[in-house]
């Protein structure tokens, strides 16, 4: 797919900007022009939920005005990222046309209002919103202060009313082909819930059917399709009108309501809104907050294999947040680096002016109530928008990764609706981040793929928890272990196909147990507080003599493989020597099997001992002081990018393998780098 880049050469600087708020303010609109250049703001999102300005009345169009904005912000030189308004329907299209308004799970109809609470299958809606983005496009889409296109909004959400219910039975049809081959992949002789009519399929609900996880899956994936076909019909006159514009969708982190991966065959470029729960922590490190954002800007760069955009963070503080802090003095600068480090061409915020009323009245925003530019949060705004306007060179900075760790939400759906062997947080999730906070911390740059793209090339690929397992993506990593690859399998993987049935014979499935030179046994689930301990009896390279487990132990029997570790036990029932860890030549790679879920400590010898005995090195080969990361290494036109974070409120510094130079004020640091608390610092070395 050829995908436009964004028609602009600079780093982005921008915000979401709420104009139709403030039309019968023509001196605050004034106001925000002057301020937008004083914060070095040089884009805007604009119209994401403005849909009654733009359409006051059915077919009764009003784009003078946002015409005018967008003339006056690029005359200014202030570029626009224009969206579309589906995210929040005009009431009077709600009351016009009922069918749109979303039914809930329990087949109740919504009322109007809120946002994200529209029907994606609905004609009417369909209809409406590629009617307004034709009018959009047609006086916009060669504007030349229009970069990109913001399509809805944190798309989100599902619909059970009947015209979803016939789409989602024809969708069946189109898959499955006939009733018989639905049932039998669905299991539904269980409980004589077998299908004889098409019409008596219905959507999963609380006050209906839940049992059958065929059922379930299969639902989700409906939804991820649906929302794909809506979010196709709404880019269709973007495209048609003019098509070198790229187009976007914000992510919303690991939301898992639909298939982000899907979404992103339709996207141009990948953004997200970023919201971690910043200060929650009594000491001031802001080290696990920092990684579990950082893990999803990996998974956006992953997604195209190039920058993303930061479409959203707060230059102070959220308003839905349980507690909603603001960030500390000069702790915007070192996440805005932070969110570079990890491929972000762009820093966004929500929101340029707080509203005055209603329910994000005190989110926080570059221009408060007060209305000055002498506060705190708009001098550290300024801040950045300074820093990012001496980085032109690092835009489309591509990140090399020599490791992938395979995400497969669909496998996370599945293992969570289970039911067994462990329903109160089997940890899927939690295990995939062990794994990827080992190596953040460290340095080595992730890319965090689904099991569907192409692993073909990394060193080492990391397959935690893969539950669900279909025999082309075995027969994927099988491939890539044969070619030369190294991977590393997890307890409860290959257990079910795509259609959430169980395999019958060893697993895990489809050759799998057979290459890794083991056979599962039985799936031991601990309660909270419990844990054994599993003694390595054979390191290759550099591990502790024992580590604890917890929450899901996996037996397995050795058969061809090499037992490296085993369950430490003193239960006089099980037998001794059962294998917790252990490896096997396959091919001309090698394939690691885990057994239990360990703790952190494990994983760190682990992974980072395999990384080095694979030649896997950091961005910056040195050892770091708690709190402190390198991030990855991003590299463009001979010039390597290195960016260094401290996420303590305690002074730092860096041994450095070899001399760099601080990008923005040129001072080289031959071998020691000092580093303030929440200091950053983006550095450069020359090819």
């Amino acid at each position: 797919m050829n995908r436009p880049p964004i028609p602009y050469p600079h780093m982005l600087h921008g915000c979401d900007y709420n104009p139709e708020q403030w039309l019968n303010r023509p001196d605050i609109l004034r106001q925000d022009i002057e301020q937008m250049k004083e914060a070095r703001i040089n884009c805007v999102s604009v119209g994401i939920f403005a849909w009654t300005a733009l359409e006051p009345a059915e077919g009764d169009y009003h784009l003078d005005w946002l015409a005018e904005i967008i003339d006056n912000l690029y005359a200014n030189g202030i570029y626009t990222v224009l969206a579309t308004p589906s995210g929040a329907k005009p009431a009077w299209m709600a009351h016009k046309y009922p069918e749109i308004r979303r039914v809930s799970a329990e087949r109740v109809r919504d009322l109007q209002g809120g946002r994200h609470n529209h029907c994606y299958t609905s004609p009417v809606y369909r209809e409406k919103t590629r009617a307004i983005n034709e009018q959009l496009a047609k006086r916009f889409a060669h504007h030349p202060g229009v970069i990109l296109w913001h399509v809805s909004n944190e798309i989100q959400g599902e619909c059970h009313c009947p015209l979803c219910q016939d789409a989602f039975r024809n969708w069946l049809k189109a898959r499955y082909g006939t009733l018989d081959a639905l049932n039998q992949a669905w299991w539904t002789a269980f409980w004589s819930h077998t299908y004889t009519a098409w019409e008596q399929i219905e959507s999963p609900s609380p006050i209906g059917e839940t049992n059958v996880h065929g059922l379930n899956l299969d639902w989700k994936r409906f939804c991820t399709a649906q929302t794909r076909s809506f979010f196709e019909n709404e880019i269709a006159p973007l495209k048609a009108e003019n098509p070198e514009i790229p187009v976007t969708m914000n992510l919303m982190g690991f939301y898992d309501g639909i298939n982000y991966w899907e979404m992103a065959k339709s996207l141009d470029v990948v953004s997200w809104d970023s919201y971690p729960t910043w200060h929650s922590n009594q000491d001031g490190d802001e080290t696990y907050n920092a990684f579990w954002a950082d893990a999803f800007s990996d998974i956006c760069r992953s997604m195209l294999g190039k920058p993303f955009l930061l479409m959203e963070n707060t230059p102070s503080q959220t308003n839905w947040h349980g507690v909603c802090r603001p960030k500390t003095w000069g702790f915007h600068r070192l996440t805005a680096i932070d969110n570079l480090a990890h491929g972000a061409d762009s820093i966004q915020y929500f929101q340029w002016r707080q509203s005055r009323g209603c329910s994000e009245k005190f989110h926080g925003a570059v221009m408060t109530h007060a209305n000055r530019t002498d506060t705190r949060v708009f001098q550290e705004v300024r801040g950045v928008g300074g820093m990012l306007e001496k980085l032109d060179r690092l835009r489309g900075a591509r990140t090399e990764s020599k490791v992938a760790l395979l995400y497969d939400i669909e496998s996370h759906w599945a293992v969570n609706d289970a039911k067994g062997p462990r329903n109160e947080g089997i940890g899927d999730n939690d295990l995939m981040l062990r794994f990827y906070l080992q190596f953040w911390k460290a340095g080595i740059p992730v890319d965090i793929l689904n099991p569907e793209q192409d692993y073909s090339g990394y060193t080492l690929v990391c397959a935690p928890m893969l539950y669900m397992l279909s025999g082309a993506a075995a027969e994927r990593l099988l491939s890539y272990v044969k070619s030369g690859g190294t991977l590393v399998m997890t307890m409860h993987s290959g257990i079910v196909d795509e259609h959430d049935l169980c395999y019958l014979g060893d697993t895990p499935a489809c050759g799998l147990a057979e290459a890794a030179g083991i056979r599962f046994l039985e799936i031991d689930p601990l309660y909270d507080g419990q844990y054994e301990t599993v003694q390595i009896v054979k390191a290759p390279f550099p591990l502790a003599e024992s580590y604890r487990c917890e929450r899901l132990c996996g037996r397995a029997a050795a058969e061809g493989a090499e037992v490296l570790g085993v369950y430490e036990t003193d239960n006089p029932c099980m037998p001794d020597n059962i294998p917790c860890l252990t490896r096997r030549a396959f091919g001309r790679g090698m394939i690691y099997y885990t057994g239990a879920f360990m703790e952190d400590r494990f994983y760190s010898d682990f992974l980072l001992s395999l990384a080095e005995k694979l030649e896997i090195a950091p961005a910056l080969d040195t050892t770091l002081p708690h709190g402190v990361v390198t991030a990855s290494r991003r590299a463009k036109d001979g010039t390597e990018f290195f960016f260094v974070m401290n996420w303590t409120r305690e002074q730092k510094a860096v041994n450095l393998p070899f001399a760099l130079k601080d990008y923005e004020s040129g001072k080289v640091y031959q071998s020691k780098l000092p580093l303030a608390p929440y200091g950053a610092k983006i550095l450069i070395r020359t090819l």
